[in-house]
C-alpha cells in the first residue's frame, strides 16, 4: 500500500503533466531591434537587396498545436535600407514605393497549417501600397530561450515571393524596366514573451 505522501506526490506530478499538455498559447511582442524584413529584387542584370528595419507586432504561439498560432505584423516603409542613402531616398518617392502616401505594410494571419512541431504554412491578409491580398508562405520556429535581460524569446524565419505589379506598382510592369517584378522576401523575427497582463492589452 502506498504511503499518503507518495499518493500526494503522484497526484501533484499528474496535475503538472496535465497542465503542460494543455499549455496556453504564449504571446510574444516582436522585438523591433532584432527583427527584419529583408528583400531582394532584380536590378538590370544583377540583383539588389536591402531590408525594412522597423518591424512591429505580436506573435501568438501554441507550442502544443501550431494551428492555434497567429501573427499580426506591421512594417514601416520609411525604414527601407539598401545601404545607399541616395538610393533609399529615391526608393521612397512616388515613382517607386510612394512611402509618404503608403507608409505601412501590414500582415494579419487567418490560418496556420502545421507541417510538424516547428514548421508550417502561414496564410493571411497582406496589405502593400493600399492593396490587400491573401498570401501564404512557409515559416519555421527557430527555437526558444532566455535572454541576458531576464526575458524569454522566440525566433521565426519565413520566406515568400510577391509580385510588385500585383500591388499596383506600375514600374514593375513597364517594358525594359531596370527593376524586376518579383520581390523575394525573408522575414527574420525575434519575439519577447509578454507576461499575461501585458499580453492581454
Amino acid at each position: 500500500m502506498k504511503k499518503p505522501y507518495t499518493k500526494i506526490a503522484s497526484l501533484v506530478a499528474s496535475l503538472m503533466l496535465s497542465s503542460l499538455a494543455f499549455a496556453s498559447p504564449e504571446t510574444y511582442k516582436i522585438d523591433n531591434a532584432h527583427s527584419f524584413a529583408n528583400w531582394t529584387i532584380r536590378h538590370v542584370a544583377a540583383k539588389a537587396s536591402g531590408t525594412f528595419s522597423d518591424v512591429s507586432g505580436k506573435l501568438i504561439i501554441d507550442q502544443d498545436d501550431l494551428a492555434n498560432s497567429s501573427v499580426e505584423a506591421k512594417i514601416n516603409v520609411l525604414s527601407v535600407n539598401s545601404s545607399h542613402a541616395k538610393r533609399d531616398e529615391h526608393i521612397k518617392k512616388a515613382d517607386y514605393l510612394d512611402a509618404a502616401k503608403f507608409s505601412e505594410i501590414t500582415f494579419t494571419s487567418t490560418k496556420v497549417v502545421a507541417k510538424n512541431a516547428t514548421e508550417g504554412v502561414l496564410t493571411g491578409n497582406f496589405t502593400l501600397h493600399g492593396v490587400t491580398k491573401e498570401i501564404s508562405f512557409p515559416f519555421k520556429l527557430l527555437g526558444f530561450g532566455s535572454d541576458p535581460w531576464g526575458g524569454y524569446r522566440t525566433g521565426v524565419e519565413a520566406h515568400t515571393l510577391i509580385k510588385a505589379s500585383d500591388y499596383g506598382y506600375t514600374w514593375a510592369a513597364k517594358a525594359g524596366s531596370p527593376v524586376g517584378d518579383d520581390i523575394e522576401v525573408t522575414l527574420l523575427i525575434e519575439g519577447v514573451k509578454l507576461v499575461p497582463e501585458k499580453a492581454a492589452k
